[in-house]
């Protein structure tokens, strides 16, 4: 009897590390998890300001674009214009 006792005295202790365990290793997942979304938000973040930088970049682009167009179609019209005197 002295036997068995020890034995599942023995295995209550191991089924408590067991426990322990895994509890710390779901607590570790979670935080693991928790910092992948924190990175990920982190890489959102960048690539929402690399966006907004784009789209400024890109309307002042357009403006001067829209200039030049204006230009062309102007110096156009005046070289029309004068070759038909």
């Amino acid at each position: 009897m002295d036997q068995f006792n020890r034995l599942v005295s023995e295995q209550m202790i191991t089924m408590e590390k067991l426990l322990y365990l895994q509890g710390e290793l779901e607590r570790c997942q979670k935080i693991e998890a928790e910092l992948q979304a924190l990175q990920n938000e982190t890489d959102l973040e960048s690539i929402q300001s690399d966006i907004k930088i784009m789209k400024e970049e890109l309307k002042q682009i357009q403006q001067i674009f829209e200039k030049q167009t204006e230009e062309v179609i102007n110096t156009y019209r005046e070289m029309n214009f004068m070759s038909s005197l």
